[in-house]
């Protein structure tokens, strides 16, 4: 029925079409890498229908990843790898425990916190899951918390490596649909701190439900001496977010030029420290890029495939289809919503984002919505699929950590999924938490 409505807006979707998706679907259900999808599905479409000539396939492909913007990508994969390495993230967890002690489940809320400071610096959340996860699980344990409990708490807390800035998502969606990252960056900031308060609460409400983690009976200047200690020992470790974000928002800094600038501050106080050797540089440019080495072909495979859905009148033909069905404005934002989740349950977001986003975007002008909003909607609830099965690749990071059940553990991440859903649509709905730190040209 949707693509009938398409033929009629003059949109003519036929096998050329259909047969890539079909193989798409196919070759994902095969467990064959995902580029090598996309790609199979790029090519599979330009020669079926013809729209676009097969030899701009290498152009494309270069020209797609050929952008200073995606320097920053590494980039800020190196400065995660090296802040675990020079064991600065775990001032960063003293300072997040001695900041929540006092709490009811404060170490519980100590590893959100954490997992917010570590997305600050790396953009990525399967980095972040890794990280924390190894630093926090086993005293989230001891602590009292069931092992399933503990390790949905770790992932979810790492979705925030996508939705706070810096973030490899935003660099993404910048980059696709011709978007400043920087912009991007300061729109998603309080998005971001309401997914991570909203973790934060869902943790508080379980834990006092279940009775997991008491708070440490201390006096307001025992607090107030526990933190400072923490401060005084690991101020410097602030430093590198401190310099991205100071970077990025008063606009000095580009976002490559922010994440050269961490790796350089990291590495330095590695070696000042003493906790970093030259001999430490192969593993650490190794294991950056064989993050990096996964991001980059998805997008490279990805845009010929946007290119070609393009030039085929999808999106458009897509607009009208769904327009044609209800001209509800609330439905429609529920319908994107809907999509966007259910793509984030079954593929990473960089593939979900390159194919996507030219295709909703259109939806979404057409019902007034801006377009920073959007691309805030759409990173906010694709990283609710980083802890949703099947695909929830920080349920895989920490079972892999821990031997756990993955089952187990999304079952515990129940609660931390529908108080993220809200904020997703408080996103959709109200406009002026993603345009609220942005210029009045934005809004």
């Amino acid at each position: 029925m949707l693509w009938n409505q398409m033929k009629q807006e003059g949109v003519a979707i036929g096998w050329d079409f259909y047969g890539p998706v079909i193989l798409f679907v196919i070759l994902i259900a095969l467990g064959v890498p995902v580029w090598a999808v996309i790609g199979a599905a790029a090519v599979t479409m330009l020669v079926v229908s013809g729209v676009l000539p097969l030899s701009l396939l290498g152009e494309s492909l270069f020209d797609g990843i050929d952008h200073f913007a995606l320097t920053a990508v590494p980039l800020f994969i190196l400065t995660g790898d090296v802040l675990v390495r020079t064991g600065l993230s775990r001032k960063f967890l003293d300072v997040a425990e001695a900041l929540t002690c006092w709490a009811r489940g404060g170490f519980g809320s100590a590893t959100v916190l954490v997992c917010g400071m570590f997305s600050a610096i790396s953009g990525s959340d399967a980095a972040g899951a890794a990280a924390v996860g190894r630093m926090t699980i086993a005293r989230l344990v001891e602590a009292g918390y069931p092992r399933p409990h503990a390790c949905a708490l770790v992932a979810a807390g790492a979705c925030t490596g996508i939705l706070i800035p810096p973030s490899i998502a935003y660099i993404v969606i910048g980059l696709v649909l011709g978007i400043s990252a920087s912009t991007l960056f300061q729109a998603a900031l309080i998005p971001g701190l309401l997914i991570l308060g909203s973790i934060l609460v869902t943790n508080i409400v379980v834990n006092r439900r279940h009775a997991y983690e008491g708070g440490n009976l201390i006096t307001t200047a025992e607090w107030a001496a526990n933190l400072w200690r923490a401060l005084r020992s690991g101020w410097y470790a602030f430093l590198v977010p401190g310099v991205i974000f100071w970077g990025i928002f008063s606009g000095r800094l580009t976002p490559t030029e922010a994440g050269a600038t961490a790796v350089v501050i990291t590495i330095f106080l590695g070696f000042i420290l003493g906790t970093l050797k030259l001999s430490d540089f192969p593993a650490m440019l190794v294991s950056s890029a064989k993050v990096n080495g996964v991001i980059l072909p998805i997008i490279a495979m990805s845009l010929p495939l946007a290119q070609a859905m393009a030039a085929l009148g999808v999106p458009q033909g897509f607009v009208f289809a769904v327009t044609s069905l209800t001209e509800n404005p609330y439905m429609l934002i529920l319908l994107m919503i809907a999509i966007l989740i259910a793509a984030g349950c079954v593929m990473e977001t960089t593939p979900n984002i390159v194919i996507l986003a030219p295709i909703l975007l259109p939806l979404a002008q057409e019902i007034g919505m801006n377009e920073i909003q959007f691309c805030v909607m759409m990173i906010t609830a694709l990283g609710v699929g980083f802890i949703t099965p099947p695909l929830g690749l920080n349920l895989f990071v920490v079972s892999g950590l821990t031997g756990e059940s993955i089952l187990k553990i999304a079952g515990r991440a129940v609660p931390f999924v529908f108080f993220m859903l809200l904020v997703v649509l408080l996103i959709a709905y109200l406009p002026e938490i993603s345009t609220a730190l942005l210029p009045d040209s934005y809004k």
